[in-house]
């Protein structure tokens, strides 16, 4: 908590310093009150009083408001460090450590969880500073005004410290099962919504919903339950404070009978009771609070011992006309996690510069996963990933990744503008540029037909595109940043015929001066390649042409039968 505070600390000392002022205005009104009253029994004039006692009124109320803004205007700037931090982490963690995490859940804990650490700000390290210097002072003041009327009222703050000391660790439990509630919520949602077309479709909108409800009833629970123990301990402490006046009525009362103290002592000691009642609201309320800002704050460093890649400054994209990348592996081995089985197996394989290559095989043999690595997503467990001749965990992995355009699977599309995603990769590009991009990869029919062209939204997740343009536009990012590398994992897979050839003739085109590799289901695309790798299981079975591996390999003849190419080419 202190990390997120730092920043923020001589802000926060300002308005801490003003509320201890405000409080200690507040403190000096008694004293008047009593000195009033003194003037009124004497029958001497009271106009100096009258007027010291309004002026402390309004300065305790004009110092209260600024320092009150003062605090909450640092309140909200703690709130935006932390998020500001935990987005930029986020970030940067390690593919393998999202892949064990709900992303709905991240995301709670970045909006919902640092929400709490403005009133953790607030109420919590201020308002236990100031409420307990106030505390302090006074009991102080009350010292010095009758220590026996002092003794009477530590006597029922005892007693109610203990029973509020019993309840904190309550708070605390119910405060971060709540939270994670909320993180459980905010994961079943999303789930939820990033494939609700599957959902409707399979007609599961009432089992879903039953998920979503009993996730938002947990959280209600558990917040019921910290809501519960903090309304005890408040309430407590406004009992003890009542009791605490009651009995210092009836004991200052026979004091005053007896002639120990007088009458506007009684009075300037009760209306210091009253005052006392602020800072242990204050001080108990801290506590309480704190229980589950320190929930919220727990689960926010959780996320913070996520690992996370080191990202230097961002590298430049290679100049055009840079010498294509060479790629090769040497016996890798890698599995996902400890508790996974393993995906290759000393797979070893040597591309050169310029060309194509396809990778073909069974799904699961390992072929994403080649791409994978070379991305740096996920690092070897045994074996070196080469490009250029020189492992790729030598290279700062901006430098590594400029090199390389990625064209993924599912061919992702953000929400936002159809510029925003085509410049995702190279935000400098220039018109030309562009055009050029969207002609090679037949998008420019679109934009023309777009109501916006290029600043058109497409919608969460590219939505309002097809299927086919989806990948087109996954293409044209990546040819805009000008690779040395290319890979392309089944990028053609949803385009039509037509797109599909206009869209080979782009990527035999690329290949001449660009390193390319391909992941293929369908051979009509890999017939086209220089160099074909066949997978299976994790390692690699064969590696030649389409001609020499239909007559040498039977797995690659089975795969090529089974889509009616073979005969084709034979014929």
């Amino acid at each position: 908590m202190l990390g997120y505070v730092r920043p923020h600390r001589w802000a926060l000392l300002a308005g801490a310093l003003l509320a201890l002022v405000t409080g200690a205005t507040g403190l000096l009104l008694p004293l008047v009150a009593r000195a009033l009253i003194d003037d009124l029994t004497h029958h001497r004039a009271i106009a100096g009083a009258l007027a010291g006692m309004s002026v402390l009124v309004v300065a305790n109320a004009a110092l209260g408001a600024v320092g009150s803004y003062i605090l909450r205007r640092t309140a909200e700037s703690v709130v935006l460090t932390a998020r500001r931090s935990l987005t930029s982490y986020l970030l940067r963690l390690r593919i393998s450590a999202v892949d064990r995490s709900e992303p709905g859940d991240l995301m709670s804990r970045v909006t919902a969880d640092t929400t709490l650490l403005r009133e953790v700000t607030t109420e919590s390290l201020v308002g236990l500073g100031t409420g307990g210097l106030t505390l302090v002072a006074t009991l102080t003041m009350m010292g010095v005004v009758d220590p026996v009327l002092l003794g009477v009222t530590l006597g029922v703050i005892a007693v109610a410290g203990t029973v509020i000391g019993v309840i904190v660790p309550r708070i605390h439990r119910a405060g971060k099962r709540a939270q994670e509630a909320v993180g459980a919520m905010g994961a079943v949602l999303e789930r939820i919504l990033g494939a609700l077309r599957t959902v409707k479709a399979s007609g599961a909108e009432h089992r879903e919903e039953q998920a979503v409800h009993a996730a938002a009833e947990e959280s209600w629970r558990q917040s019921v339950s910290a809501a519960k123990w903090s309304a005890l301990a408040g309430n407590t402490a406004g009992l003890s404070m009542q009791v605490a006046f009651i009995t210092v009525l009836a004991v200052g009362g026979a004091r005053v009978a007896t002639g120990a103290i007088a009458v506007g002592t009684l009075v300037a000691f009760l209306l210091y009771v009253f005052y006392l009642m602020s800072p242990i609201q204050q001080v108990v309320s801290a506590v309480t609070q704190y229980q589950v800002g320190a929930a919220a704050v727990a689960r926010i460093q959780e996320v913070r011992r996520l690992p996370v890649e080191e990202l230097p400054a961002p590298a430049p994209l290679p100049a055009p006309g840079s010498e294509p990348a060479t790629l090769a592996f040497e016996n890798v081995h890698f599995r996902y996690g400890d508790d996974s089985p393993a995906v290759h197996h000393g797979v070893t394989f040597t591309v050169p510069a310029r060309g194509m290559t396809a990778f073909v095989g069974p799904s699961g043999a390992g072929k994403t996963t080649v791409f994978s690595l070379v991305e740096r997503f996920y690092d070897p467990t045994g074996g070196r990933v080469l490009l250029d001749g020189r492992d790729v965990a030598e290279w700062d992995v901006s430098r590594l990744r400029a090199a390389i355009g990625y064209v993924e699977q599912d061919a992702p599309v953000l929400s936002g503008s159809l510029r925003d995603n085509l410049l995702l990769g190279n935000p400098g590009a220039d018109e030309a540029a562009v055009e050029r991009v969207l002609r090679t990869t037949r998008l420019d029919g679109l934009v023309a037909r777009l109501p916006k062209g290029l600043d058109t939204l497409v919608g969460h997740r590219g939505t309002r595109l097809s299927g086919g343009e989806r990948q087109r536009v996954a293409i044209a990012r990546a040819l805009l940043r000008r690779p040395r590398l290319l890979l392309l994992d089944e990028a053609t897979s949803q385009l039509d015929a037509v797109n599909e050839a206009a869209l080979r003739d782009t990527v035999a085109d690329v290949a001449r001066t660009t390193t390319v590799l391909v992941v293929a289901h369908r051979l009509s695309t890999v017939t086209m390649a220089d160099r074909i790798i066949v997978m299976d299981t994790g390692r690699v079975r064969a590696v030649g042409t389409h001609h020499e591996l239909v007559s040498a390999d039977p797995l690659y003849a089975e795969l090529a039968a089974t889509q009616f190419l073979a005969a084709g080419e034979a014929a």
